[in-house]
């Protein structure tokens, strides 16, 4: 496969044979950077840069992609098919090497054999966002369709926000994060972007500089955002709602409601003044933790500066309550008026703007809605047969997956464990190392990274469309993902014409459909800014609704079937997994600095900079428990325990833990990780991972 020589795009380094090229970061990121990559030969790239003349990116990214070269040049890449000999779990020395076309056929008809003995609902194509490229990424589902096998719930990361968003809004679209720059007041709501998406405190942090933008950020400890801003507001972990509503208390109670636009944009506001008379700060605070006076001063604040963007973010949505405090949130610039002004108003994401058409890069066309639609949170349950997965329908007894790890990543992770165990279970993996998910696999085949293939890129933090070409020729034997799918169509007589179409192919037919330009064009201009006008961005012509109006009394059933229960209006949701007193903690596993889900953590650099596994616990917790730092101390759920080094923190409150990153299981003292004690029970209404809503007992181990 030798890399096209053609098309170098941005130009040649002062160095002598040094090109440098665009690109885009695929990670499950919503900065989505416009990035420029040095090639040093048809095989080496050198350092990774943020594109300067990306308004977005401003030649800002974060230091895991700088030095990417450490990624994609790592030892320990996969580099041949790989089938298993030994026993599943072991590594490397489990495993022997051969041609892909024993690779490829091997997979088909193990396949082929698992539907004839089953039905074809008997496989699981399963993945998730290693790559956000759309080609790369959402081919899998194309193969699904056409072969009729089981469909997949995607629910890792943003269908309880999604929800929660379009409950409020009706549009995944908002206030382009470049207006942070004429912003007075900016509130980092939920995320912790020092360490996960490094522009959001670029633009923040200009607006300070310019305009002495005031920074307040809410998340349960103390981040290194937190640690940068000037207000940090820190609830209980899944209590946001109620901070939310109390706010909303003191704008109506001290005149900072604008009521002309409430008349104007907003359905259901003379119901939840009414219902918002009993969402004092006092009440608020039993709930949050957070004081009276803290609440107060951040209500007085925000109604007063009518220039106020609330950058609204995944992580407080991790929770059975998650989508209802995502729409808590979300009301607030409502109330004020505060979408109105420029620098005001919100951003979730703006993944609506794009409108790609899809159809033939996903095979939609030939989607047979009727079969079975799996939750791929609840890997571990299906695979340990939960017969709420699976009803009446046949066990899954074949995985083939691209794109994620759900030995580290997916919640329950005991139950996933004994799931991939399982003697008649077939596994497939496509992957870049030997993840411990590609350790359980049966037959393991070599992909590419981004700068090995083609694909384009949509983006949630900001506007670009990007259109990126391969960098360097494959590592070794590795295949993209697309060229994998249409091998195994050709062996498995999938029909549909996406398998007879190159990637860029695929590209021009959704960018047609779509009424975009084509490709090469989008490409050599490196990208293409779709932001919207100021009155659709701040849905001045109206929010996403059929009435044009902000809802403040969402329809939930229109979002998802499991509605039953959820509040009229914005409130706290207690179905939480809250503190008891045999589980008197709440757990957080946020993402760490120098990971990004499992990625990175195979890169030595990252490993240095993280250390190991820690529990951050507060001082006074750990003196009752007799934990010093450095400490082993067990965590447990209903699910399991697990054990690891404890840091002792004046930055928790007393009732949380805080475990950062999704850290190899062997990382851990004991073999497996935090995402044990993680539930796989779905939020509300429309499914999502609750990683951060479980109940723990400590214990010195």
């Amino acid at each position: 496969m030798p890399l096209d020589q053609n098309h170098a795009n941005t130009g040649v380094d002062d160095r002598t044979d040094v090109q440098v090229f665009h690109s885009a970061c695929p990670h499950d990121c919503p900065s989505t950077c416009a990035l420029e990559v040095e090639r040093l030969d048809p095989q080496t790239i050198g350092r990774v840069r943020g594109a300067s003349a990306n308004t977005y990116t401003s030649g800002v990214i974060c230091a895991k992609v700088a030095r990417y070269a450490e990624r994609v040049h790592h030892p320990d890449r996969l580099t041949k098919p790989l089938r298993r000999v030994g026993a599943k779990g072991v590594g490397r020395e489990a495993f022997e090497e051969i041609s892909w076309d024993e690779a490829l056929d091997t997979v088909a008809d193990r396949l082929k054999q698992a539907a004839a003995e089953h039905g074809p609902e008997t496989v699981w194509p399963f993945y998730y966002a290693g790559t956000m490229g759309l080609v790369q990424r959402d081919g899998i589902n194309r193969l699904r369709y056409a072969m009729g096998y089981s469909r997949q719930h995607s629910t890792f990361c943003s269908t309880l926000s999604d929800a929660g968003w379009f409950a409020g809004t009706g549009s995944k679209t908002g206030v382009d994060a470049r207006e942070m720059a004429d912003s007075d007041l900016i509130v980092i709501w939920g995320c912790n972007p020092v360490s996960t998406q490094v522009n959001v405190m670029t633009h923040a942090t200009r607006a300070r500089k310019n305009r002495g933008a005031t920074i307040v950020v809410v998340d349960p400890y103390v981040t290194e955002t937190a640690k940068q801003a000037d207000i940090h507001l820190m609830p209980n972990p899944g209590t946001d709602g109620a901070l939310a509503c109390a706010v909303m208390h003191v704008l109506f109670r001290d005149g900072h409601a604008d009521r002309n636009y409430l008349a104007k944009y907003t359905a259901g506001h003379a119901e939840i003044e009414q219902h918002l008379k009993t969402r004092t700060p006092e009440w608020a605070e039993e709930i949050t933790g957070i004081p009276v006076a803290e609440i107060e001063a951040f209500a007085a604040l925000y109604g007063k500066t009518q220039r106020s963007y609330l950058r609204l973010g995944f992580g407080f949505t991790r929770s059975r309550n998650g989508a209802v405090q995502m729409f808590s949130a979300s009301c607030l610039p409502a109330v004020t008026g505060a979408w109105q002004y420029p620098g005001g108003g919100a951003l979730y994401s703006q993944a609506g703007i794009y409108g790609i058409d899809q159809t033939i890069i996903k095979g939609e066309d030939v989607m047979d809605t009727s079969t079975r639609l799996l939750d791929q949170s609840r890997i571990g349950p299906i695979l340990t047969g939960d017969p709420r997965d699976l009803g009446d329908g046949p066990p899954v007894t074949a995985l083939f997956i691209q794109n994620t790890n759900p030995m580290n990543v997916a919640p329950d992770l005991g139950k996933v464990r004994e799931g991939f165990a399982r003697d008649d279970l077939f596994v497939c993996v496509h992957e870049q190392f030997l993840t411990e998910t590609a350790e359980m696999a049966d037959i393991v085949l070599p992909a590419t990274t981004f700068l090995e293939h083609d694909d384009m890129y949509v983006a949630g933090g900001h506007t670009h469309l990007q259109v990126t070409r391969a960098v360097i020729e494959p590592v070794g034997e590795a295949r993209s993902n697309h060229w994998v799918l249409c091998e195994l169509a050709k062996r498995l007589g999938a029909e549909h014409p996406g398998f007879a179409m190159s990637e860029w192919e695929l590209m021009d037919d959704a960018l047609a459909r779509s009424g975009y330009g084509d490709a090469q064009s989008i490409w050599e201009g490196h990208w293409e800014d779709r932001a919207q006008s100021f009155e659709e961005a701040h849905f001045l012509n109206g929010f996403g609704h059929a009435d044009g109006k902000f809802h403040f009394m969402p329809d939930w059933s229109a979002i998802g079937g499991n509605y039953a229960g959820m509040p009229e209006l914005p409130d706290h949701f207690t179905i939480i997994d809250d503190r008891n007193d045999d589980h008197p903690f709440r757990l957080v596993t946020a993402p760490s600095r120098n990971y990004l889900n499992t990625s990175f953590t195979e890169t030595k650099t990252s490993q240095v900079r993280e250390g190991r596994p820690e529990a951050q616990i507060h001082p006074e917790v750990c003196t009752d428990l007799g934990l010093e730092e450095g400490d082993l101390v067990r965590i447990g759920s209903p699910q399991g325990s697990v054990v690891v080094h404890v840091r002792p923190t004046e930055g928790v409150r007393r009732g949380t833990v805080i475990v950062e990153s999704v850290w190899p299981n062997r990382a851990f003292v004991e073999g497996i990780g935090i995402n044990l004690l993680v539930s796989a029970e779905a939020g509300m209404p429309n499914g999502g991972a609750v990683f951060h809503d479980t109940a723990v007992w400590l214990r010195k181990a």
